[in-house]
This record gives C-alpha cells, structure tokens and sequence, in this order.
C-alpha cells in the first residue's frame, strides 16, 4: 500500500499518470515538461518542479 499523507502530496510520483496530469494543467505546460523538469532537477517534489518550469517559461520570454 502506498504511503499517504503531508510528505507524499508534496512529490510527484511520474509513474502516476493523474499526479502528471495535474502537474502540467496547474502549470499549463505539457506532461513531458514535467518530466524534463524532474530530470533536470533530480527531485520529485512538487515545488521544486513548479519552480524550475517557472523560470524556464521566465527566461523564454525575456529572449524575446
């Protein structure tokens, strides 16, 4: 059985499609952003993920 709780809301397991999912509609980006940004950081917490997909959509705008 999977652990719930405080902890485990705050990471996102990738092998669950719906956590994914909503990752990438909260950030309005697509799924494999959010993949791309949990590998490029190496965590699996949400706001780390959040953060990094924040500034990348930052520094994309700014070089136009």
């Amino acid at each position: 059985m999977a652990k719930t709780g405080p902890s485990d809301r705050k990471k996102v397991n990738s092998s669950q499609d719906y956590e994914l999912s909503h990752v990438a509609a909260k950030m309005k980006v697509s799924i494999q952003q959010v993949v791309g940004a949990k590998r490029a950081t190496g965590s699996n917490e949400r706001t780390v993920i959040e953060k990094y997909i924040a500034d990348k959509a930052g520094k994309a705008t700014k070089k136009k």
